[in-house]
């Protein structure tokens, strides 16, 4: 590796570590405020950001919404991710002592009957709300839950988002694992969550519909839950006006093979993409607009 890049890797290592530190030594109210403000400070100096975000709410909602509502979107996005993150960075210290009791939970049987059949559940879900703190917090009810995620660029990085989510009880299984460790961890009955909103050439994926357009969609949750019978829940963690959370389960999405495998993974998958599209669009200033989930096209995967 060059210098330059390690030295580049190292600051942004200390600039993070001294955030933790930081966000971990002030009380809630003040490490929101300055979550918000740095949210909106990057906001306001990252023009071509906000013209991603309006290229991208064009295309998933055209006129439906007002160029003034498309740019309250985009601000108000990164001033609730500012805050997330400092929620997020907190939440080892904090959890139980400060996080969990601001937790409110809507929908909780459908993923308390899908779990009760022991086939394990994927908790279905994307770059909304608060994806970390769901996963905590499902964790503390007394389910075994783990997470899918793509190791961080640094491992320095990567060992201390993935020991925050060790330290709350929570396995962390890594994209390049065997899909067989997720297989037998959903065997046992557990609980495992995965993001599916993101155009990804990292993974298999199948294009299919999202906000009416081909979208790049992983498929791995269906394939997998199609042939283990494992159930899928649809659920987002969403920050609400009073700075608390609400976790929102929505009905399961019944798996019923047919026998056309490719069909029945295209449905499934069709499904929780219209599940958490209608959550996003009752949320739109809590998803990552900034990402272009069409950006992969049919001919191009050909």
């Amino acid at each position: 590796m060059k210098l330059s890049k390690r030295i580049k890797r190292g600051a942004v290592v200390l600039l993070v570590r001294s955030l933790v530190f930081f966000f971990n030594h002030i009380p809630r109210s003040l490490a929101s405020f300055v979550g918000a403000t740095i949210g909106l400070t990057v906001w306001a100096v990252m023009g071509k950001e906000r013209h991603k975000m309006h290229r991208h709410l064009s295309l998933a909602y055209g006129d439906d919404l007002t160029v003034h509502q498309k740019r309250a979107i985009g601000r108000d996005f990164f001033i609730n991710s500012g805050k997330n993150i400092a929620d997020v960075i907190r939440l080892r210290k904090y959890f139980h002592s400060e996080l969990k009791p601001l937790v409110s939970v809507e929908g909780l049987e459908y993923f308390d009957a899908a779990h009760k059949r022991g086939r394990g559940v994927f908790g279905v879900t994307g770059h909304i709300g608060n994806f970390e703190l769901l996963a905590a917090y499902i964790q503390s009810q007394g389910y075994k839950a783990a997470v899918i995620g793509r190791q961080v660029y640094d491992e320095r990085l990567d060992e201390i988002l993935v020991g925050n989510r060790q330290a709350l009880g929570l396995t962390n299984i890594s994209t390049t694992d065997h899909p067989r460790r997720i297989i037998e961890w959903l065997r046992q009955g557990n609980i495992i969550g995965v993001l599916i909103d993101t155009d990804s050439i990292r993974v298999r994926t199948m294009f299919v519909p999202a906000f009416g357009r081909l979208s790049n969609t992983p498929i791995g949750h269906s394939l997998i839950a199609l042939r283990t019978k494992a159930a899928l829940v649809p659920v987002a963690c969403l920050r609400t006006e009073d700075n608390g959370y609400k976790i929102v389960f929505k009905p399961e999405i019944r798996v019923q093979p047919t026998g056309d495998e490719k069909r029945d993974i295209y449905e499934l998958t069709l499904k929780c993409n219209q599940a958490l599209e209608e959550i996003i669009t009752e949320y739109k200033d809590q998803w990552i607009w900034l990402h272009n989930r069409w950006h992969t096209r049919p001919e191009e995967s050909a």
